[in-house]
């Protein structure tokens, strides 16, 4: 006998299993025969007390079983009287201007109206960080489904957030009034509220919406047992531990909803608002509801204010956060609940978090920024993530909202003092140099793994993991680097961009490289390190050499380092100074004097013992004779050069030979495209594509090989290879950002499809 049966079927279950008659319980236990049928039938729900112990003495139930008879004939006696809402815990009103949610709207909708299997609540959970507008979701949700609870739509606030969450037996007590039940019939004992809270939301349709919860502890008791009664809860917390709940999580408004939000706020004032101030307004808000009814409000309020001067004061970060207040409405103080729900060791590393400069980061960084072992940085980030004032992402990686950013730049001002400030900082700066120099240095000839790296520094075991690493953290060391430069700490500066050498070439089209040389460059300069700043004006020369190049910008760097070089005494970045003209003369079509300076690079790499940048140099001569023409001497340069590559004795170094086998492949292949040997042009080409991919490698030079292969299979016949290819390289091109060559392709493969 399950709980979810009533009192009749209980009883009826007891004399069947008794073997007894209508007749025979009635002579056993003076009750009449037509008092115990509508008993079982349903008629009569809630016998009194002393009809149902006879019953119960005649049937021999055991202290268990009569008891059970015995709730299950109060509870019936409870529900009898039910009366219609009595106004407690009334739902209250939904804003007119509520917009967006759509979809969510749809999915709380589908989960009220679904079925539920017997014993199985229904209870849908929202939860979100402050400001998303879980409670003005949830009653707009509630209202929208109202006619189809005509046993009542009933809210109450659980009081989360404040320092005296509401207990469950207050709640209970408050939910049963709301219900109709008398306070001379609401138990004492919060289990047996509880259980006579769940035998009449079994019966009965009714939502109870339950808002802003503090923990799994306050609403299990408050959760349904089955039956027709839903229950939707709202809250900041993740309530991880609770079980068989349908979980919705609200984000922030994309910026069209957030628009129409903003504009349904303001009315008839938005027609006569700047459109472009009132998108960067909202862009500024977040997504976040609270916000932009903030700004909204402020607006109706003022109507003579100035809607580009109000954006405008919004954009500065430093003022951004006091903006946000509209008489009662201050977004710092949705904030700061959150915040003071915290431990001291989670405050701490929340406000210090601020101190990190790219927009996301991992426990080992926020251990760093907050001064703590890792166990505890992830035990604290795990407590910000469940409030909601962290948003955690894939990888092991978290965020700030914008706005929750600010708020913790303020704690950190308010509530730390100048010196603990600048100790932050400092520390999170000077660790990221010296982890991203480390980083680099994996990838440089002559560093690769270190002997001993700081002990404070996150272990890198592989070189995959050192570019995971730095791939990952870019934004924050990049950004490093743009605040040591500020503090004069040029040796660091210089150091980090000097590592990023060679690691650059395996992510050849990131748009931060010519930020990196420059401050590179300008840190050296400050040293008065004339060899050193030529290499970084070198490295910029490189920059501007990546497809789509810029040859005059190439040559005015180069001729700037080649100056300083000179000056030094920097026989190396003199070669290098030549090796990074030849691309950029060939191709202003001055090809005597891209010979000249490639082979001059060539013979003083060579001179220098240096033999990773020989083979460079004589990859330069191979691409003055292809650009000339001259394909049949370019091809046996390639050659020459990918022997030396295959030589193991040839002193170059095996990564370097590994990353110029591809980059000759596909030279050759080129080459035997054009002198009409298409067969084993195609073969080179695959065998550099295989090197690529066997390298992780997806750049200009993957697209150009998958280009050229698509070509020669289309000129063979071969449809399907050839708009495999093509379609391969389009998304390679797109990755790069050359739009005109990922268009070119993508309309080949379509035209092969």
């Amino acid at each position: 006998m399950t709980e979810h049966h009533g009192f009749g079927d209980v009883l009826r279950a007891h004399r069947r299993k008794a073997r007894l008659t209508l007749e025979q319980l009635a002579e056993a236990s003076s009750v009449s025969a037509r008092t115990l049928s509508d008993m079982e039938r349903g008629r009569s729900r809630g016998p009194q007390h002393r009809t149902v112990t006879a019953v119960a003495d005649a049937l021999g139930l055991d202290a268990g079983a009569r008891q059970r008879l015995i709730e299950l004939a109060r509870a019936g006696r409870l529900r009898d009287h039910w009366s219609r809402p009595s106004g407690l815990c009334e739902l209250p009103g939904t804003v007119d201007d509520f917009t967006g949610r759509g979809a969510e709207l749809i999915w709380m909708s589908e989960l009220l109206y679904a079925e539920s299997s017997p014993g199985v609540g229904v209870v849908g959970l929202v939860t979100g960080s402050a400001g998303l507008g879980k409670t003005s979701f949830a009653v707009r949700a509630a209202h929208s489904v109202r006619q189809s609870f005509p046993g009542g739509v009933f809210f109450i606030d659980l009081f989360g957030i404040s320092q005296r969450p509401a207990g469950a037996g207050d709640t209970l007590r408050m939910l049963l009034r709301a219900f109709g039940v008398a306070d001379q019939h609401i138990p004492g004992d919060t289990q047996e509220r509880a259980a006579l809270y769940r035998s009449l939301l079994r019966d009965k349709r009714v939502l109870v919406v339950l808002d802003n919860a503090a923990s799994e502890e306050q609403v299990r008791p408050l959760l349904p047992g089955g039956g027709a009664g839903r229950v939707v809860i709202t809250t900041r917390r993740l309530l991880a531990g609770l079980e068989g709940v349908h979980r919705l999580v609200l984000g922030p408004l994309p910026v069209p909803q957030s628009m129409q939000l903003l504009t349904g706020i303001l009315g008839e004032r938005a027609a006569s608002d700047d459109e472009t101030a009132l998108t960067r307004i909202a862009e500024l808000c977040g997504g976040l509801p609270l916000a932009l009814r903030i700004i909204g409000n402020r607006l109706v309020s003022r109507p003579a204010w100035d809607v580009a001067e109000l954006a405008g004061r919004l954009a500065d970060e430093e003022s951004r956060l006091h903006q946000f207040t509209a008489g009662d409405l201050k977004i710092a103080n949705a904030f700061g609940m959150s915040y003071e729900q915290l431990a001291e060791r989670a405050k701490r590393l929340f406000r210090r978090l601020a101190a990190v400069p790219g927009r996301d980061f991992d426990a080992a960084l926020a251990a760093v920024a907050g001064g703590m072992p890792i166990e505890d940085a992830w035990q604290a980030l795990d407590d910000l993530v469940d409030l909601g004032l962290l948003q955690d992402g894939t990888a092991g990686r978290y965020r700030f909202h914008d706005l929750v950013r600010l708020f913790a730049r303020d704690r950190l001002q308010n509530e730390e003092a100048p010196p603990g400030r600048e100790a932050v900082t400092a520390t999170v700066t000077s660790w990221l140099l010296r982890m991203a120099t480390t980083a680099g240095r994996w990838f440089e000839p002559g560093y690769g793994r270190p002997d001993g790296p700081d002990p404070d520094l996150t272990s890198l075991a592989t070189e995959e993991e050192a570019e995971q690493w730095l791939r990952g953290n870019v934004d924050n060391w990049l950004a490093a680097m743009r605040s040591a430069a500020g503090q004069g700490l040029h040796e660091l500066v210089l150091n980090c961009a000097e590592s990023m050498h060679w690691f650059s070439d395996r992510w050849l089209h990131g748009p931060h490289w010519g930020e990196v040389f420059t401050l590179g460059a300008q840190a050296a300069a400050a040293l008065d390190d004339l060899a050193a700043q030529a290499t970084q004006l070198n490295y910029l020369a490189w920059v501007h050499s990546v497809p789509p190049s810029d040859p005059q910008t190439v040559l005015s760097y180069t001729a700037q380092a080649l100056e300083l070089a000179t000056r030094g005494g920097a026989r190396t970045q003199i070669a290098w100074s030549h090796q990074y003209s030849n691309a950029a003369l060939s191709k202003l079509g001055r090809h005597d004097e891209a010979i000249a300076a490639a082979t001059q690079a060539a013979q003083t790499f060579k001179a220098l013992g240096d033999i990773d940048s020989h083979a460079q140099g004589l990859v330069g001569v191979g691409n003055c004779l292809r650009d000339q023409g001259r394909h049949s001497e370019a091809l046996r340069q390639y050659v020459e050069i990918r022997a030396l590559a295959d030589d193991e004795k040839s002193g170059m170094t095996p990564r370097i030979a590994a990353l110029s086998r591809p980059v000759v492949g596909i030279r050759i292949g080129q080459c035997l495209a054009v002198l009409g040997r298409r067969t084993e042009a195609v073969t080179a080409l695959n065998e550099a594509i295989d090197l690529l991919d066997g390298l992780r490698i997806s750049n200009f030079w993957l697209a150009q090989a998958l280009e050229e292969v698509a070509a020669l299979h289309a000129q063979d016949g071969r449809t399907d290879q050839s708009h495999h290819a093509y379609a391969r390289a389009a998304e390679v091109y797109a990755s790069t950002g050359d739009g005109e060559a990922h268009d070119r392709c993508r309309t080949l493969a379509a035209a092969g499809a």
